[in-house]
């Protein structure tokens, strides 16, 4: 297994503090701000297409789709070119260019005519974002080894907790101040995390490759190509069962209540759920990561995950559903930390940002095609089936990291630890 090592920028001091950790704390603010405003959208794109003149209820839910989905595809093609500029040209460029674009972006969607311009509005935005691509790879390059696991572990609950809350925000914003507000709300937030990223957030930027590489170049500088792929289909399929609930979830709850009331407030709630248990898991999975190795806590975590969603399918109420949702939540948290320690660890520091901004790619990915999964599985053959596929999913995805990631790595290390015994001996 090849190792790389990254930039020493950590050595420095900002208000008493290393300076990744300063940045860490800033950049998990406009992360997650960021995560919500590409989320926060969709509870409340069918109430805006309708205020904006569309009232043809199949229509709507068509639109709705189109409007949602395409960030996120268009996020998927944008960010590789977003992480090679970063590469470039230094992350802090690329995280004020990201968050002030997704300032006005954003905010113009609350001045939209018609639909048609709000969906052309949600393309732009897929091809401006790059912040949270930006901030992954600066502070992977910035942490010293011995904290890696730790701060990209924190770093991962700022997107994903984003994500997964901002549906709930957005519905409680339109809830007490109308749709609207959802955009101009989210844009004032992201002109504060464009505010202090020009003021705190520090980087001292040495370019390390002077010739520009084509994506053939990047492959071929790639030392652990199958172990990368791997990498990026685990990403995939996390994102895929983070949100393969989110078309059934309001549904299902509606089932499982029997009509005592509060749905929405109990979707909410069990949608956000794996989100809050994010926030809490991530950061100390990451430093577990850090003690016993990246490769152990991933296949752990995806085994746990998989058996979490079959219990699923037989809940006979909302509070039990919710507190699965949390323990899928705890265990899922431990995933994407370890999967960027693993990318920092096999990547060229020349790289870093081009592999992030693939892997993040594969998130986006995950994003769309897990929407799509549970809706189209619940349409077809039910509900409880949408837990069951996922689940396949996530155990199929385990086993392939067993024999591709675990065996590998922990093989390389005994070897290695060999290897340093022997010397000793000498």
């Amino acid at each position: 297994m090849f190792v790389y090592d990254h930039e020493k920028n950590s050595e420095g001091r900002f208000f008493g503090l290393p300076i990744w950790k300063r940045n860490l704390a800033f950049c998990w603010f406009g992360m997650f701000v960021t995560g919500i405003g590409m989320s926060q959208i969709a509870p409340v794109l069918p109430l805006y297409i309708r205020q904006l003149g569309v009232h043809n209820a199949a229509e709507i839910a068509q639109l709705s789709g189109v409007a949602f989905g395409v960030t996120f595809i268009i996020s998927a093609i944008f960010s590789p070119i977003w992480g090679s500029a970063a590469d470039k040209f230094g992350r802090k460029p690329m995280l004020l260019r990201a968050s002030l674009g997704m300032t006005i972006v954003i905010g113009s969607m609350g001045f939209a005519s018609n639909v048609y311009a709000l969906i052309g509005l949600r393309v732009l935005l897929g091809v401006i974002t790059g912040y949270s691509t930006a901030c992954t790879t600066l502070i992977a390059t910035q942490a010293d080894n011995a904290h890696a696991g730790w701060a990209l572990g924190t770093l991962s609950t700022a997107n994903i907790a984003g994500a997964l809350l901002g549906p709930m925000i957005g519905g409680f914003i339109t809830e007490y101040a109308g749709p609207q507000n959802v955009f101009f709300i989210t844009g004032s937030l992201m002109m504060i995390a464009f505010l202090t990223t020009l003021l705190f957030v520090k980087e001292d930027f040495r370019r390390q490759e002077k010739k520009v590489l084509h994506a053939k170049e990047v492959w071929a500088g790639i030392p652990e190509k199958s172990l990368t792929i791997t990498l990026f289909v685990t990403s995939f399929i996390l994102t895929v069962a983070l949100y393969s609930v989110e078309p059934i979830i309001t549904v299902y709850v509606t089932q499982l209540s029997r009509g005592t009331g509060h749905v929405a407030l109990l979707a909410g709630l069990a949608f956000s759920a794996s989100g809050l248990a994010n926030i809490i898991a991530a950061p100390r999975l990451g430093k577990l990561s850090d003690r016993i190795g990246a490769q152990n806590v991933i296949l752990v975590a995806l085994v746990i995950a998989g058996i979490l969603f079959i219990p699923q399918a037989f809940v006979s109420n909302p509070w039990q559903l919710i507190g699965l949702r949390f323990l899928f939540g705890l265990t899922a948290a431990g995933l994407m930390p370890s999967v960027n320690i693993l990318v920092k660890k096999i990547t060229p520091g020349a790289l870093t940002g081009r592999i992030f901004g693939f892997s993040m790619s594969a998130m986006y990915l995950g994003t769309f095609s897990g929407s799509v999964l549970g809706g189209q599985v619940a349409a077809w053959l039910g509900v409880r089936y949408v837990f069951y596929s996922t689940s396949a999913l996530l155990l199929i995805n385990a086993v392939w990291v067993y024999y591709n990631v675990y065996k590998k790595l922990n093989k390389n290390e005994w070897a290695l630890q060999k290897a340093n015994g022997m010397e000793r001996s000498k």
